[in-house]
């Protein structure tokens, strides 16, 4: 019997995107796989209900019967208290959690005995790399931000020469150069600005370099395992606010894009930088759902410090639903394939890196090690 994979519709407020589009849905059956999908579970992202059901995926219009027949349950936001209720013992969920923060829905999915795993914890390894839902929303939020910076720049991106005078390029400043810096630097490199960018990592300069941006050196290198960056000591933080200020202070825009994975964000722009800015310069703060890379974001708010812009958009990748689900999925359907046994069965490998590294509940128990001694102090 193929292993049932159930879709329901997100239920967080203001989110569009959907874990698994019709393509990948086509695509898990010919796998072996058996899909049950809500009814209009895909509408915000506009994968209509038709769509799933000519991919082959069965539309299941009773929300409890899809999490009572389904053996995996697939999400994009983590379940709300009423969504874990509903599943049952030994079931599976793959989703974003974000365990550092939802104790209480973690503490559910133990006492529910669903073995779960995070999306955002999947390692950035090379054999995983087509599963890394940060990079592949990170893609998204980073081309997202340019756009919405230069809709809330005063002024254009790229250099003109017109019959009224020569109009000067933007001067664009990204400050961390992971996934979503990247792509903003591209984009806005794109839009024709004159970009700079920082990041911690020594090793990220190639990377900003080769795409046509300028690297903002500073002699520190806080590049830790994984790829992430460690989180700075009190001398390389001053030394680092010196470097960025200046920087800062010259440029039109700013798009902030530091994270520390189950961190607060680092603060990159303190409140007195922030007034020494040019008027009408604008920050856009990728990182204001972990707090901020800037002192004076508002998660969620934009709004005017001394005559600058700042903005610190949430969810940013739930803004190009399409391709955002589409990208999601396809991670979705490549982690899949890592608890497909043979014969088709639901099988756990705990030998996998993969699975050892993402899995936060199993069998009654916190499998993940920093989520269960913040719960449990350590408790096994």
């Amino acid at each position: 019997m193929p292993i049932r994979v159930g879709v329901a519709r997100e239920t967080v407020a203001g989110e569009r995107r959907v874990a698994l589009v019709p393509e990948t849905v086509a695509r898990l059956i010919k796998q072996g796989f058996e899909v049950l999908v809500e009814p209009g579970s895909g509408t915000a992202s506009y994968c209509l209900d038709q769509a799933y059901a000519e991919a082959g995926g069965r539309l299941v219009a009773d929300r409890a019967a899809l999490y009572r027949d389904a053996e995996v349950v697939v999400k994009v936001q983590a379940p709300t208290p009423e969504e874990v209720a509903q599943y049952r013992r030994g079931q599976m969920l793959i989703s974003y959690l974000q365990p550092h923060r939802n104790d209480e829905m973690i503490r559910h999915l133990r006492d529910q005995g669903v073995t779960s795993f995070a999306m955002e914890l999947v390692p950035r390894i090379t054999r995983a790399q087509s599963m890394d839902a940060l990079s592949s929303q990170g893609t998204v939020s980073g081309y997202k931000a340019a756009l919405i910076a230069a809709d809330l720049c005063p002024q254009f991106f790229p250099m003109l020469t017109t019959a009224a005078g020569t109009i000067r390029p933007a001067k664009v400043l990204v400050l961390g150069a992971g996934v979503a810096g990247l792509q903003a630097i591209a984009t806005a490199r794109r839009l024709g600005a004159v970009v700079e960018a920082y990041d911690v990592r020594r090793a990220a300069r190639e990377q900003v370099e080769s795409l046509g941006a300028k690297f903002l050196q500073v002699e520190l290198d806080a590049e830790a395992e994984g790829g992430y960056a460690r989180e700075l000591t009190a001398e390389e933080k001053e030394r680092e606010q010196v470097l960025l200020r200046r920087a800062i202070c010259q440029s039109d825009v700013v798009i902030t894009t530091a994270q520390i994975p189950g961190r607060t964000a680092p603060q990159l722009i303190a409140a007195a930088t922030v007034e020494s800015m040019k008027p009408g310069a604008v920050i856009v703060d990728l990182a204001a759902e972990s707090g901020g890379n800037c002192a004076v974001t508002r998660p969620g708010e934009k709004f005017e410090h001394h005559g600058v812009t700042v903005y610190g958009p949430l969810n940013v990748p739930s803004m190009l639903p399409v391709h955002a689900s589409a990208m999601y999925s396809k991670n979705i359907q490549n982690f899949m394939g890592l608890l497909q046994g043979e014969g088709g069965v639901l099988h756990i490998d705990w030998a996998d890196e993969i699975l050892a590294a993402s899995a936060v509940t199993h069998d009654g128990a916190i499998r993940h090690a920093a989520t269960r001694e913040r719960i449990e102090g350590g408790a096994k």
